[in-house]
């Protein structure tokens, strides 16, 4: 088992690099990517102890009925069973195998549900509710402002650079999933924040030479889970009892869009989704925006 063990290992770490270089995809999409092919690979050594090459369709059904039984949700079993036949594929691709096991399995459909969205009285709620008289607090501003005005994803927000902001022409540079650049109007309101932030940052960023625009305590790049941290505090501040995220300010970002009249391709523009389907849910969100749309058809 141990040397079968390390072929696999070998044999993943190929894909690893595979999947970052040729689907320049994020360094999070490829650890996920690669997390789940660990959980699948340590099913087939414990159960059949076989190379990736003598994988079987029948190991992963049995590998399915696995995930199932140990109740993964059926959206993580469909992210799972695309990146084992993503890593099939890849083996393909180098001529390890003649054809993939994985072929004609399919996944259980992941379930579509409808995000948490707060209303325009409750992002002012929550944003309202940090304390400016402070550098921190100024900072924390400044992030939701770009966070919700922008609808930014979280890994967005932090990776900003002093470089990606264009305040004269009014827009902001992103850049999103796989490496891709795309530039968002901001606000005067956001613009404003993120001025006085910059003041404040001007000493903090002395002798530290970081780009990144917003910085810790530590004058380094903030982390996801201080972002969320943020929000949590500043959503119990406010007295919301929804479940907030920073990917809720995201969502909320889009409905507000649609239900303002923006066109969805617009929408899909700003939030940087690659297929209109994803975009679309937002209409499900907004149903004046449903309801206005039905009511142009001509019968």
């Amino acid at each position: 088992m141990a040397q079968n063990s390390e072929k696999w290992e070998k044999t993943i770490q190929g894909y690893k690099t595979y999947i970052r270089l040729e689907k320049s995809l994020s360094d999070n999409s490829v650890e996920a990517y690669v997390r789940d092919i660990m959980i699948f690979a340590n099913f087939i050594l414990r159960e059949y102890d076989v190379l990736p090459a003598d994988v079987e369709s029948e190991m992963i059904e049995r590998f399915i009925v696995h995930l199932h039984r140990i109740n993964h949700s059926r959206a993580s079993q469909a992210r799972e069973i695309s990146g084992v036949k993503s890593f099939f594929n890849y083996l393909l691709m180098i001529d390890k195998i003649e054809s993939s096991p994985a072929e004609f399995i399919t996944a259980p459909k992941a379930e579509r549900t409808l995000p948490d969205v707060l209303t325009v009285a409750e992002v002012e709620r929550i944003i309202g509710s940090i304390d400016t008289t402070t550098v921190k607090g100024r900072r924390d501003r400044a992030m939701l402002e770009l966070l919700y005005s922008c609808g930014l994803r979280v890994s967005e927000l932090i990776s900003l650079k002093m470089s990606d902001l264009f305040f004269g022409e009014g827009y902001i540079r992103v850049v999103g999933k796989g490496d891709k650049q795309r530039l968002v109007p901001i606000g005067g309101r956001a613009m404003e924040y993120v001025m006085q932030y910059i003041d404040d940052r001007r000493d903090i960023a002395k002798s530290s030479g970081e780009q990144v625009l917003f910085l810790s305590n530590r004058r380094t790049k903030l982390t996801r889970v201080m972002i969320f941290t943020i929000i949590r505090n500043a959503t119990l501040e406010a007295g919301i009892t929804k479940n907030v995220s920073p990917h809720t300010f995201r969502h909320s970002f889009a409905t507000h869009l649609l239900s303002g009249g923006a066109n969805i391709r617009q929408v899909q523009d700003m939030l940087g989704h690659q297929s209109i389907t994803t975009t679309e849910i937002y209409t499900h969100l907004d149903p004046e925006h449903l309801r206005g749309a039905i009511s142009k058809i001509k019968l």
